[in-house]
């Protein structure tokens, strides 16, 4: 379509957002905060949004998701603004994504793909680019079998392309599954890597510290503070991707390693979690989890309960393993006098009332107050953290090794194979279990193991 005197030339680097709410428990739960972050969502794409608006929906339509009269309200807004994309803040079926762009002549693209946009345009390293172009395929194959409706085209007889009678959906199929296979197998060695990594430094009796948080709650302007280590941080979403480690000194003169990871956000991508898996084992990893939250935020509950999520379903994917957890209170400096005050008195009562394990922390990274309350709360908490080892002893040994163990902290089980080498896994203090983790086994090496 041309631009007509009342019409605009469409850009692609302008949007349109749209965030639909289903039904009134979604318009509660979600609100102005979600819109925000829709918009924060299609800004950190580099795209200038020229509107945005919640959509209630009463109905799904198979077709184009919303009713035919937003369809034709929203193809005169793009033409009206000149808007070359619409991004819709749910998941859209190809069909749906496909009808949309032929009815508002703009390219559509729902959540899911913007986020794998963002993390695209953020992984500077070779693991996050894997990890995202992994993501991605694994997004195009949900999608293959419902994009391709003229299954009809045929390939018969193509040689290496594929057998007599193959279809273009069966070709397609069958590349993405290829390649997929090719980047899990690149990213074993990067887990297995990342794995030698952590068994040195619990070798060295250096507990393991994990930010995270709610993408742009600032973790990552707060690994900076802590650690000089001049990571990028933006007031923008997901402005980290790859993660980073190094050593914090502490009040006490020990030292930890501390890792900034990616953001978590609602509704993450299931092909982001799995895809992140190498990155994401640092979490379970770990011996002691900092909640860094924006605690200035008006969603700020909302948001702990999804990074809580997040949690809880990477420990069920780890077998249970879950650190302590210790809230970091973040952006305080933000907050009107009377707030703030409130907020400092309810984190000083938790820490003199022990009202739990590890109460929180409030602070604001950017000016740096709080920092020494935090880092001795940091102290307490990762020297106090038990780590759980599993180490085989030969037969000549096991009985004095044993005792070892068992006298630095608690056997959780253990077994003996029929040449008489001693297996057991056991629960001990950081620094205690440095001494056995030389008896940890190697990761096995996934080039190895193909052979």
């Amino acid at each position: 379509m041309k631009p007509t005197p009342e019409t605009a030339p469409k850009d692609l680097n302008r949007a349109i957002v749209l965030r639909p709410l289903s039904g009134a428990a979604d318009v509660a739960r979600d609100g102005e905060a979600r819109l925000l972050e829709a918009v924060g969502l299609a800004q950190a794409l580099g795209l200038d949004v020229a509107a945005a608006e919640a959509a209630p929906l009463r109905q799904i339509s198979p077709r184009t998701f919303f009713g035919s009269g937003r369809v034709e309200r929203l193809k005169q807004q793009t033409e009206e603004l000149g808007v070359g994309v619409v991004v819709v803040d749910g998941a859209l079926s190809p069909t749906q994504q496909r009808n949309l762009e032929t009815d508002t002549q703009a390219k559509v693209i729902d959540r899911t793909g913007l986020i794998l946009e963002i993390f695209g345009l953020r992984a500077q390293t070779k693991e996050g680019r894997l990890q995202v172009e992994l993501a991605r395929q694994e997004y195009e194959r949900s999608r293959l079998v419902r994009t391709w409706t003229h299954l009809e085209r045929q390939r018969g007889g193509l040689g290496k392309t594929g057998g007599p009678g193959e279809t273009q959906i069966e070709l397609d199929r069958r590349s993405i599954a290829d390649r997929i296979v090719k980047l899990k197998r690149e990213l074993e060695e990067v887990r297995r890597t990342r794995g030698l990594q952590r068994r040195a430094r619990a070798r060295a009796g250096l507990p393991a510290v994990v930010l995270v948080g709610y993408t742009n709650a600032g973790k990552s302007t707060l690994f900076n503070r802590l650690t000089q280590a001049g990571v990028l941080a933006k007031n923008m979403l997901f402005a980290t991707l790859d993660p980073t480690a190094r050593q914090v000194k502490l009040p006490s003169g020990r030292a930890v390693i501390m890792s900034d990871t990616v953001g978590f956000i609602s509704d993450l991508p299931t092909e982001l979690v799995a895809a992140f898996r190498a990155t994401l084992e640092a979490v379970t990893e770990a011996d002691l989890l900092l909640h860094v939250r924006d605690i200035a935020h008006e969603d700020s509950d909302r948001q702990k309960s999804d990074v809580l999520a997040v949690l809880a379903q990477l420990a069920k994917d780890a077998g249970g393993k879950s650190p302590p957890v210790l809230e970091v209170w973040n952006k305080i400096d933000l907050l009107d006098a009377p707030t703030r005050e409130a907020r400092l008195r309810r984190a000083q009562a938790a820490q003199e009332g022990a009202q739990s394990a590890l109460p929180p922390v409030a602070i604001s990274a950017e000016t740096g107050e709080g920092m020494d309350a935090l880092l001795g709360a940091i102290d307490r908490a990762a020297f106090s953290a038990t780590r759980v080892i599993t180490v085989t002893l030969p037969p000549d040994d096991s009985g004095r090794v044993r005792a070892q163990i068992a006298a630095a902290g608690k056997i959780l089980d253990e077994s003996t194979d029929e040449h008489g080498h001693h297996t057991l896994r056991a629960e001990l203090l950081v620094e205690d279990a440095a001494r056995f983790a030389p008896l940890e086994p190697v990761p096995e090496d996934p080039r190895q193991a193909a052979e």
